[in-house]
């Protein structure tokens, strides 16, 4: 066998790349001997002890830039944001084909589920039928000044680089709660059921800290898609004119940096290929039952305060232990039911770390002391006043206490959906739904506790209360139920409206598509609100003589069913009909 040369200085620097540290050692040892052949079979069974990983590593350590950095470093700002200013996307839309290169990217280099999208491509059309006009559209998130996410948070999982701008999303942080999801109005969080989170676009913060294009930028074949330095300042100026992409939300709402830029002019009926669709949204059934159930209990425990002004105390007595402890019951029961709508429910604790700017991180805090009040008010309800006489005056400022802290609990409620801009969740629509529910609610709780006390404990003080507050009641129920099944009617009539405006989206909804939970609610409404208690009213203005105790339950029962029933339907058509804002999409 005829002896190898020595390595040179090239040869010995390949062969340390390819070896591990021990391997690099003896390498150094032996590389100025003249032993080649003896190095290099070192070098090449040190080689097979390396993984794939490893390999891989080593290739990319020895390499130059990536192949494509030549195409997109034009596409990358200069030099960092300075004082006042941030990183923002530029799209052109005049070399944007639609060919989702960019979501496609997006989607592998980050490691995304296989229905996870954090980039979209969608479609406007417009023109005439001799001249159309197609143009498609890049979106991801678009990194506001003011971000809705991160002022909706009530973990505080968003933060904005105070450097380059960038709104950040901490998923060890974020407990699932989706708020972000319904406080962005370009659609952008998207949440992923099988990690409990919710995730989002960080334009590759980790690549671009490195002077490497993020995922889209590097994909995109005609370079469509670049990264660039605005001014924070002119970017709050240029929202003034609410121009942004045709029929996309309003700017001035968050503030967005994304700059679309075009050498042509729009005609002037450009609008997304899917703005005349309309579909049902998420439920959040969770929400649902938590949204009812709580304002159920507020509004019972008020029906209660206010009937002490007209039923004598010791009649007052008698029904107050157990109305109270039914209201409590149904309020714990809605507290409970809200943790199921988290992701990850075992952080819920957290949720109170965005008291300063989350209204449900308020509404939690506020529900919170509401059972614990509502818990010592029911406590001290079921004790004898005669045993201690200051209790009463005791039990007079719990209730008070409850109401109070109950009411200032559901407005904060009202206020989740009221600053989330949505014509439907609107803060007058919001506060009279909740508030009509309340009372509804309240008062057949109340009647509900009456009647149960009467059939199962019958007695001269319980039929007192049955024929004092039946008739009081069911007048109550028949007007509030009215009322509200004739407000919530009125938004069938944005159906004549000629423009498609969100609140003849949510009217087409209700008859389209949710035709049947429609139908279901007012018919409930109809039988539990006005029904019902009707018949109940007659039946005791006929008769002096106590009402059955048999036809009493089943009247009852039904009663509270219905009007529970109806409530429940009429809150899923409050998540399910309402339009969202959202980014121009594709052809579905």
């Amino acid at each position: 066998m005829s002896r190898l040369p020595i390595l040179t200085d090239e040869a010995t620097a390949i062969a340390l790349s390819r070896c591990t540290a021990a391997g690099r050692a003896a390498v150094l040892d032996h590389s100025t001997s003249e032993n080649g052949a003896a190095l290099l079979k070192w070098a090449l069974e040190d080689q097979q002890q390396l993984t794939a990983v490893e390999r891989f590593s080593q290739v990319h350590a020895l390499a130059g830039p990536p192949d494509q950095a030549q195409f997109y470093r034009s596409l990358l700002p200069v030099s960092p944001p300075a004082s006042g200013e941030q990183y923002a996307f530029e799209v052109d839309l005049d070399r944007c084909s639609g060919c989702k290169a960019c979501v496609t990217a997006c989607h592998t280099l980050n490691g995304l589920d296989e229905q996870e999208t954090w980039r979209d491509v969608g479609l406007l059309v417009g023109g005439t039928q001799s001249l159309p006009v197609l143009q498609h559209v890049t979106t991801a998130c678009h990194h506001c000044v003011e971000p809705a996410c991160l002022i909706a948070c009530p973990v505080n999982a968003y933060e904005k680089d105070p450097l380059t701008g960038i709104v950040k999303h901490l998923d060890d942080q974020c407990f699932g709660c989706q708020y972000c999801i319904l406080a962005c109005p370009y659609d952008v969080p998207k949440y992923n059921a099988a990690k409990g989170i919710v995730r989002k676009c960080d334009m590759c913060s980790d690549r671009l800290a490195v002077g490497e294009a993020p995922a889209c930028v590097q994909a995109c074949p005609h370079q469509a898609i670049a990264i660039k330095v605005v001014a924070v300042a002119r970017v709050i100026e240029d929202a003034e004119t609410a121009l942004f992409l045709p029929a996309a939300p309003d700017p001035q709402i968050t503030y967005p940096t994304t700059i679309y830029k075009t050498d042509r002019a729009f005609p002037r009926n450009m609008l997304p290929v899917d703005y005349f669709q309309v579909s049902p949204q998420h439920p959040h059934w969770p929400l649902v039952l938590m949204l009812v159930l709580t304002q159920l209990s507020v509004g019972a425990f008020a029906v209660g305060l206010i009937l002490e002004r007209t039923v004598q105390g010791e009649l007052l007595a008698v029904v107050r232990p157990l109305h109270v402890l039914t209201a409590l019951v149904f309020g714990l029961l809605a507290i409970g039911a809200s943790v199921f709508h988290l992701g990850r429910p075992q952080f819920a604790f957290r949720a109170v770390l965005g008291l300063r700017h989350s209204w449900l991180s308020r509404e939690i805090l506020a529900f919170g002391l509401f059972a614990g009040l509502a818990c010592t008010y029911a406590m001290a309800a079921v004790l004898s006043v005669d045993d201690w006489p200051a209790l009463s005056e005791l039990i007079a400022w719990l209730a008070w206490s409850v109401v109070l802290v109950g009411g200032l609990a559901v407005l904060c409620s009202v206020m989740i959906y009221a600053s989330l801009e949505r014509d439907l969740w609107s803060p007058a629509r919001t506060l009279t739904r909740f508030l009509l529910t309340a009372a509804v609610l309240g008062v057949v709780t109340v009647w509900l506790c009456v009647s149960t006390l009467a059939v199962v404990s019958p007695s001269p003080a319980s039929a007192a209360l049955v024929d004092v507050m039946g008739r009081q009641l069911c007048c109550a129920l028949i007007a509030l139920a009215s009322a509200k099944l004739v407000w919530e009617a009125a938004l069938l009539g944005h159906l004549l409206s000629r423009t498609m405006t969100p609140l003849k989206r949510s009217a087409q909804l209700l008859t389209r598509d949710l035709s049947n939970y429609t139908l279901a609610r007012f018919a409930a409404g109809i039988l539990g609100g006005m029904f019902i208690p009707g018949l109940m009213l007659l039946r005791l203005s006929a008769s002096s003589a106590p009402m059955p105790r048999m036809e009493l339950t089943v009247l009852t029962t039904a009663l509270f069913v219905a009007c529970l029933a109806g409530e429940l339907f009429e809150r899923y058509l409050f998540f399910a009909a309402v339009a969202v804002p959202r980014m121009p999409g594709g052809i579905r």
